[in-house]
């Protein structure tokens, strides 16, 4: 061993200036999710809880987590703790790894001396949301899928198949059905060399994209579409509970760790996801500063369901907001779970149905053909 060390010749001054480059790329091209972060939360409370030094800790996690983001922030974060910074400070100096409801936990359990319980709370309310989200995410994968093969072999016949047996009846000579012209004409619209109808239609769908994410990105507008996404029929309703979760869950386990009222519901509204909800956050913010109560503006804003601003009366008249949102927000998780089963379920036969009605259409219009052949004969 002593004889392998001493063969290790010392890396010259390129191989270390790679090195930093390969590590600067990785970090560059990694990003965080929210599983990432609960993984993190999840070991580096266990870690905590079992007594283990804090820049101990932080040098596990670092060896430990395939991040390369979370792998380059952590080496940082443990640095700066060595030489006598708080944690969460530390984690200030990362937002592309720890966002404000991160290091505003931290920081509470800092003061508080509870970090262990507060990374812990942390942990598992990072593990429901990303929960939530792959639930929701596995339910869109299917029908994405199947659409995308669907339009495929829609394409495919109509490009290919349709021609050939518009090409006979042509030589037969028979009229063609109106449903069959129509549908010619999509294949034609299809074969068109050089496609510039096609390039017009992909210009206009582009075109469009890019007025939307232009419009998305000022306030008036991310407003206007998010009170559209939660009208939605189906979609609109999953949305709405999930965001009534996160606020709930976020906002209990904030004031339960020791986050001011106030400062929780700052935090809250940066990370609600929907503009419309968080301009009702910030509303409530507003009520409770200068003595309002949060049930009151949250009724009078309409954007939570009336039994979820129930509850909130009712541990604001009890004492126990912390416990009741907890609750409220365990109750609307499952409430996203079941939603979203059900929605899967319900695009699964609608999904049959619309392939079936594609290709039946493509079927329909070669058989319309052949019927005014046979009454002819």
């Amino acid at each position: 061993m002593a004889g392998n060390i001493a063969n290790q010749k010392p890396k010259s001054s390129l191989e270390k200036r790679l090195e930093i480059i390969e590590e600067q790329i990785n970090v560059a091209l990694a990003s965080v999710t929210v599983k990432d972060l609960s993984i993190f939360a999840r070991q580096f409370a266990a870690m905590f809880n079992a007594g283990v030094p804090m820049i101990r800790c932080l040098r596990v996690l670092r060896d430990q987590t395939s991040n390369a983001k979370i792998k380059y922030a952590v080496k940082q974060v443990s640095t700066e703790v060595e030489e006598g910074s708080e944690l969460s400070e530390a984690m200030k100096k990362h937002p592309a790894c720890f966002d404000e409801l991160f290091i505003s936990m931290v920081a509470a359990g800092e003061v508080g001396g509870v970090l262990d319980e507060v990374l812990d709370r942390l942990a598992v309310m990072l593990e429901k949301n990303a929960k939530t989200m792959s639930e929701i995410n596995s339910a869109m994968s299917y029908p994405k899928t199947v659409m995308f093969i669907a339009l495929a072999v829609f394409f495919g016949m109509t490009t290919f198949l349709l021609p050939t047996f518009a090409g006979i009846f042509e030589q037969i000579g028979t009229e063609l059905p109106a449903f069959t012209k129509f549908m010619l004409s999509i294949s034609a619209f299809c074969r068109t060399w050089p496609p510039i109808p096609q390039a017009t239609t992909i210009g206009v769908i582009i075109a469009l994209s890019i007025a939307y994410s232009t419009a998305y990105k000022t306030d008036a507008g991310r407003l206007f579409f998010d009170k559209i996404f939660l009208k939605l029929p189906i979609f609109g309703e999953i949305l709405e509970k999930s965001a009534v979760a996160r606020f709930c869950m976020i906002f209990g386990t904030l004031t339960r760790s020791g986050v001011p009222m106030l400062k929780s519901l700052e935090i809250v509204r940066n990370v609600a996801g929907n503009e419309a909800i968080a301009q009702s956050i910030e509303y409530a913010r507003q009520e409770i500063q200068t003595g309002g109560m949060l049930s009151l503006a949250f009724q009078e804003k309409q954007v939570f369901p009336s039994l979820a601003v129930q509850m909130m009366s009712i541990g604001e008249e009890t004492g126990e907001l912390d416990g009741m949102l907890m609750k409220v927000g365990a109750f609307y998780e499952t409430e996203v779970e079941e939603a979203v089963k059900s929605l899967s379920a319900m695009l699964e036969p609608l999904m049959i149905v619309g392939i079936g009605g594609m290709v039946g259409s493509i079927l329909m219009s070669m058989y319309l053909p052949m019927f005014a052949v046979f009454e002819n004969l």
